[in-house]
């Protein structure tokens, strides 16, 4: 905790500033940020504070922003959260699942103060949410996977296991089998959102268990520099991160928030805040699949891009029935899978070829 609030005291200039520097009609909102790794050079926070970043030059003189980074979720992320609100924030997005209840307390102690909360699904008066599809991007990294591998053996380092990492998981094996049905993805969980040793020890593991492709929904490069390092293929999450995987790098699975955080800001300085929650995709920008690296043939690329036409016109889904878990049961008979049952998401489809550990 006085690791996060000194990191708080770096960024901001706002906490140096004389109380009556800043009681005026003229001054900038005051939006803060809480970023659960540190920012570094690519990955989940990366991508947030190119978010932020983008807004306050959108709405430059019209706001003013500080962060703190490397917030453990729990009883951390209140103090800290609350210490935002306290220094006169009054607009502050927490950026990480495990941040929401902590989000929602403080809220209701705080309710002239708008909040943001990313990944979650709790709303409130003062509260909206936010996520991206990044199931959509990664069902066309699992179709890219199929064109490329060679032993038909995929790796995954997995964070948590919650329905926004699953979701991932059964997109890509979808995308993958699409194309390749005799492929399979092999899952091994970090159990951390950002653990560079872990998340490297678990892409090791499955690059030894055959896999020549591997990705993941951690935080740092620990595993796309593995692949580099093994002399296998990698797909990127969150960032491109062809910088520590030349040629690793197949494809890079990312998002991109400066829009949203701008349109909330302005919400704030208009008046005219709401509490609602957005979920965009490929169509909206919020995710993509992007960075091709040399190794990708010219056809393949095609073919992916033409399967994202597809999702954005709204003729593919990557989760349309028949779905099966990997136990063989029914889960969706017709239809696609809908928001609801995306965010109840508690199984692994066919073509994951590991269990899913109990909670």
């Amino acid at each position: 905790m006085r690791k996060a609030l000194l990191a708080a005291a770096i960024a901001s200039p706002l906490a140096a500033l004389p109380v009556s520097a800043q009681a005026n009609d003229q001054e900038p909102l005051k939006i803060g940020f809480v970023y659960v790794s540190p920012i570094g050079e690519a990955g989940w926070t990366w991508q947030q504070d190119i978010g932020r970043r983008q807004m306050e030059e959108a709405l430059k003189g019209r706001v003013v922003t500080q962060y703190v980074e490397n917030v453990p979720e729990g009883a951390d992320a209140e103090r800290v959260i609350r210490d935002l609100a306290q220094q006169g924030n009054k607009l502050i997005f927490t950026t990480s699942f495990g941040y929401m209840n902590q989000t929602q307390k403080v809220a209701k102690q705080f309710p002239d103060v708008k909040f943001v909360h990313s990944t979650g699904y709790k709303t409130a008066p003062n509260v909206a949410t936010t996520n991206a599809r990044f199931y959509e991007s990664r069902y066309l990294a699992g179709v890219l996977a199929g064109k490329m591998t060679k032993s038909n053996v995929v790796g995954y380092v997995g964070a948590h296991p919650i329905p926004e990492v699953l979701q991932g998981i059964n997109a890509f094996a979808i995308g993958l089998k699409s194309v390749n049905p005799e492929a399979q993805v092999r899952v091994v969980w970090a159990n951390s959102w950002y653990d560079p040793g872990k998340e490297r020890d678990a892409a090791v593991t499955l690059l030894g268990q055959g896999a020549d492709v591997v990705t993941h929904h951690t935080d740092s490069t620990a595993t796309v520099q593995a692949a580099e390092e093994a002399g296998k293929y990698a797909i990127a999450y969150h960032s491109d991160m062809s910088k520590f995987g030349p040629k690793a790098q197949l494809a890079a699975v990312t998002h991109h928030w400066g829009d949203y955080f701008t349109r909330k800001a302005t919400e704030v300085l208009d008046g005219k805040w709401q509490n609602d929650s957005t979920w965009g995709g490929l169509k909206s920008g919020m995710a993509a699949l992007e960075g091709f690296g040399p190794e990708v043939p010219a056809d393949v690329k095609e073919f992916v891009l033409a399967k994202q036409a597809e999702i954005e016109a709204g003729t593919l889904q990557p989760f349309a029935a028949p779905i099966k878990d990997n136990d063989g049961k029914v889960r969706l008979e017709s239809g696609f899978l809908d928001d609801d049952a995306l965010n109840r998401m508690d199984y692994y489809v066919e073509g994951v070829a590991s269990k899913l550990p109990k909670q």
